[in-house]
């Protein structure tokens, strides 16, 4: 499997990553950091996936680059709420091309993907120091989406606009739709990465805990997620990014989601810790009890662990457990989302304005460079080995062996259905190969 980085390369990367102010968003100097970004991403998912020393999440660690990641996440975050749609209602803006907009659409979800692959270790949760406090939070506001079903499941298959569709004919109001329907996604990473960090609750300080349990209530909204199951529609399930038909035999099989959300549970439930910290008042127990009706036989037999939970609401069901202490302690805040917020208030309408004018309307020599740039970041071999899914044939649906030697765009299992399914590919496979020639010949030129 090729690798995307060298650890030399990776470090460079990693060191050279530093925090942005809201109206540097989109330019050159973002730009490249999303870059960065998006190649340490797809290196952390190939070192995951062929079990390799995980060489990215040491550097984020031993560099102290993760609250830079957290700060970059909630950054984006912001910038979605307050000032996208600002600029989706300006109606003097018609850009050359969407395309920058859209990588800064897609950042949140790049940096949730990869803090979902190396949060998943200890030392990452300690090495977060205080941005972990901020990551809760941020955990809290997608989880809540997920647990009021108020985030759309799924962007559907003929709609989904891709890095290499991208085309001056995507509208902004196609990327404010796009925006909303990738909420979900970044929602479910959200969730791993907040049961990673309760895997690790004793190694934290008591204001992580303190925020989790107290401030947020995290065992009442992952009982709403267990009740509502958002990424489970009947006969499909929401696995690897996308929706699967669930064949009648695996109807009952627990999702990599679900698993999260009880191991969630076990470890906010049942820690010691956790137990002595929690205000397991009336409120509280009336909606822990609700999980007695899900913890049937097949459940914990994919779990067993949950029999230790299942004990112990037939106990708090009977009797009332003490009361937290009320110590006093000196508790921490999170910062980032307060700090950018106090910032850039009453300037999101200027900052929208300075972005449409100065970062999103770039010159044609701009688009080239970040189209050539783009093009080298995401290399196609390199993609198809983060994809679960192997390509199909274009012709019978069948496992695909060989890509169309011309655009590159196609998959067929064999030569027969290749010639075949060619008088349906070849106007797509004219344009695309058209368009990349052209694209080609700019770049030559510019060179």
């Amino acid at each position: 499997m090729d690798a995307v980085l060298l650890h030399g390369e990776a470090e460079l990367y990693i060191q050279s990553l530093e925090k942005m102010s809201l109206r540097e968003i989109g330019s050159p100097k973002w730009f490249r950091q999303h870059e960065f970004i998006e190649k340490l991403n797809m290196q952390a998912i190939l070192n995951a996936q062929a079990s390799q020393e995980e060489f990215v999440k040491d550097l984020f660690v031993s560099l102290g680059k993760i609250p830079t990641l957290v700060h970059a996440m909630i950054l984006t975050e912001i910038w979605k709420h307050k000032v996208f749609p600002i600029i989706c209602k300006l109606k003097d803006f018609n850009p050359k091309s969407t395309f920058l907009l859209y990588m800064v659409i897609h950042h949140e979800a790049t940096i949730i993907n990869l803090l979902e692959t190396i949060m998943y270790h200890k030392e990452s949760s300690e090495a977060a120091d205080d941005a972990v406090l901020d990551l809760v939070d941020y955990c809290h506001r997608k989880l809540t989406l997920l647990a009021g079903c108020s985030v759309c499941v799924e962007i559907p298959a003929e709609d989904r606009i891709t890095h290499v569709q991208l085309s001056d004919g995507t509208s902004i109001q196609d990327l404010q739709r796009q925006s909303d329907m990738l909420e979900f996604e970044i929602s479910v990473k959200a969730l791993s990465v907040l049961c990673y960090i309760t895997d690790h609750i004793e190694s934290l300080s008591l204001s992580v805990l303190s925020r989790m349990l107290s401030t947020h209530n995290l065992p009442c909204v992952l009982v709403q997620l267990v009740e509502n199951c958002p990424w489970n529609r009947g006969k499909e399930k929401y696995t690897e990014g996308k929706w699967r038909p669930v064949p009648p035999e695996d109807q009952l099989k627990l999702s990599k989601h679900d698993g999260q959300v009880w191991i969630a549970l076990l470890n906010l439930v049942l820690k010691p810790d956790c137990q002595r910290k929690y205000d397991f008042n009336n409120f509280n127990i009336s909606q822990l009890l609700k999980l007695r009706g899900f913890l049937t036989d097949t459940v914990i037999d994919q779990i067993p662990n949950l029999v230790d939970l299942k004990n112990f609401l037939s106990h708090i069901a009977l009797t009332d457990p003490a009361p937290p202490k009320k110590d006093l302690i000196l508790e921490q805040l999170p910062e980032i989302w307060n700090d950018i917020v106090t910032e850039n208030s009453n300037k999101w309408k200027a900052i929208a304005k300075h972005q449409v004018t100065h970062v999103f309307n770039p010159s044609e020599n701009e688009l080239r460079d970040q189209a050539s740039r783009l093009a080298n970041t995401y290399n196609l071999d390199v993609m198809e080995n983060l994809i679960p899914d192997k390509p199909k044939c274009g012709g019978c649906g069948r496992q695909g062996a060989k890509r169309c030697s011309r655009c590159q765009g196609e998959w067929y299992c064999n030569r027969e259905c290749q010639v075949k399914h060619w008088p349906k590919h070849k106007p797509v496979c004219q344009l695309m190969t058209e368009a990349t020639q052209k694209l080609q010949k700019e770049l030559d030129f510019r060179s």
